[in-house]
Formats: C-alpha cells, structure tokens, sequence
C-alpha cells in the first residue's frame, strides 16, 4: 500500500517525475511536468534509471559497464537539468537507480511523499505507445499516483498551452 502523500501539507511541494531515458519522446514528458512544476509552484524530479542486467558479465566487465552507465546516466540529466534551468529558472532534483524500470518507478515514489503526478510520453513507433507506458498501463487501478501521458502528436507549443 501507498504511504500518504504529503505534497499538500505545509513546507512540501507536489513533484512531478519524468522518465529519462535516450527515446526521443522522454523530451516531450520533460517539457509537460517542467511546465507543470513551474506552472503550480511545485518542483521536478528527473528519475534515470539504469538496466542491472546488463551487468551480468565477468566481474571486472561488467563494473566498468555500470561505471560507463552511471556516467552516461550523469551526463544525460545534467544536461536535461541545465536545459530546464536555462529555459524556465527552475532547479531539478535528479536520480539514479539501477534495476528495472517500472519497478525502480514504484520505490521512488514510495519513499518519496511529495511525488505527486508521474509524466511519461507515448512514442510513435508502430509497437504501441512505448515499453515503458505499456507497463504502467498495464498496473492500472494498482498504481500508486496519478500518470499523465503525453501523445506523440503534440508539439511543443501545444505542451506549453496544457502545461
């Protein structure tokens, strides 16, 4: 069961998570709760998470895949952290998580209280909306928070309009 959420309450802000990943369409999911974040008063959370089973290799391999990961990992929310700053003046809060992914989803927002909204994007390819909305649809009722998907269709102007 979900612990209370406390993002309502005196000295907490309602957070908004976003997926980052290297599909084009986790942009888009930025953009939304960014807007979102700023638009409400409430803040950011950059969740990246790493896949562990790609490190099932000899043991001096597979550390220097997690390390080449982590660094990646680093690298990318940096980046998406400076663009968010740059284009709107708000601070993000980043993570790093290894495991897999929807799972990795569920403790974050578990012993985080203030996330409020998770944000994923749909992808346009011919397999559906994406493995990552896939997965969460498929928890329906079961999951914790409120998930807004953004279509493939919208462009960026039309996020800032329903942001």
């Amino acid at each position: 069961m979900l612990s209370k959420r406390l993002s309502r309450q005196y000295g907490h802000k309602r957070k908004f998570l976003a997926i980052i990943d290297e599909t084009p369409e986790c942009r888009r999911a930025v953009a939304y709760a960014s807007r979102r974040a700023k638009n409400t008063g409430g803040r950011l959370i950059l969740l990246y998470v790493i896949d562990s089973s790609e490190f099932q290799h000899f043991l001096g391999v597979g550390d220097i895949m997690r390390a080449e990961s982590h660094e990646q990992a680093r690298q990318t929310l940096s980046a998406i952290s400076a663009e968010v700053r740059e284009n709107l003046g708000i601070e993000t809060e980043t993570k790093i998580c290894e495991g897999q992914k929807a799972a990795e989803i569920v403790k974050l927002i578990e012993s985080d209280q203030d996330i409020a909204v998770l944000v994923l994007a749909a992808g346009s390819g011919a397999e559906g909306p994406g493995p990552l909305v896939q997965s969460i649809a498929a928890k329906g009722s079961a999951f914790p928070i409120p998930v807004t998907i953004i279509p493939d269709g919208l462009s960026a102007e039309d996020i800032d309009s329903v942001a």
